[in-house]
């Protein structure tokens, strides 16, 4: 899918690390809207974790990423892992989800 010649994907990426109760939810919804992607981001239930599904051209998704690598002051990022796929058409925003 592409919008106005851009490749458009959907990245989901799973973040592991200091990730919880240190504002990174709030620093993705920042970063993904700053970017102009759309989709979601949630705590994982296991307590270390938090998932990422994005949605837009791909360099910003690219940049999205390479933020989610660095998180917020106070985050421990351990890991980041990421797969891409066709884009699917999310709704517009970007929002936390529970």
């Amino acid at each position: 899918m592409s919008a106005g010649g851009r490749i458009m994907e959907q990245r989901t990426c799973l973040v592991s690390g200091r990730v919880q109760g240190v504002g990174f939810r709030a620093f993705v919804v920042e970063a993904a809207a700053a970017l102009g992607l759309r989709g979601w981001v949630r705590n994982e239930e296991d307590g270390r974790s938090l998932s990422v599904v994005a949605e837009g051209p791909v360099p910003a998704l690219d940049a999205l990423e390479t933020r989610l690598r660095v998180g917020p002051p106070g985050a421990l990022v351990e890991r980041v892992a990421c797969r891409s796929q066709r884009a699917a058409g999310l709704d517009a925003g970007f929002v936390v989800r529970r």
